[in-house]
């Protein structure tokens, strides 16, 4: 039973940085793909940023060049590292456990979600 743990949601300012932290137990966690998902209210959620077991990765038009994510399989953990944060990013982010190892538009099991708040 695959588990996330996520952290590192909170309340920023415009042009501020965040960095989110996804830990996974119980998983083949390098085989599978992971992801980054958000929701703002009134909104789907959407694919933010997603990385495959190889390490490739591929974004949302709406964050390239402002987020990166990244992935240990020693650790068995993913970080979202966000920059010149806007108040159009404030939504609940998802971790995202994918079923394939190349992409994470399939989900296996997601993370309970953290809050990112940007102020204007």
């Amino acid at each position: 039973q695959v588990q996330l743990v996520e952290s590192g949601g909170g309340l920023v300012q415009a042009g501020g940085s965040l960095t989110l932290s996804c830990a996974a137990s119980g998983s083949n966690f390098v085989l599978a793909a992971m992801g980054w998902y958000r929701q703002a209210p009134g909104k789907q959620r959407e694919l933010v940023a997603e990385i495959t077991s190889l390490g490739s990765t591929s974004y949302a038009d709406s964050v390239k060049g402002r987020f990166t994510i990244s992935r240990d399989n020693a650790k068995s953990s993913v970080w979202l590292r966000m920059h010149s944060l806007k108040p159009e990013d404030t939504a609940v982010y998802y971790c995202a456990y994918g079923t394939t190892w190349y992409s994470a538009h399939d989900v296996d099991v997601w993370g309970q979600g953290t809050q990112v708040t940007v102020s204007s």
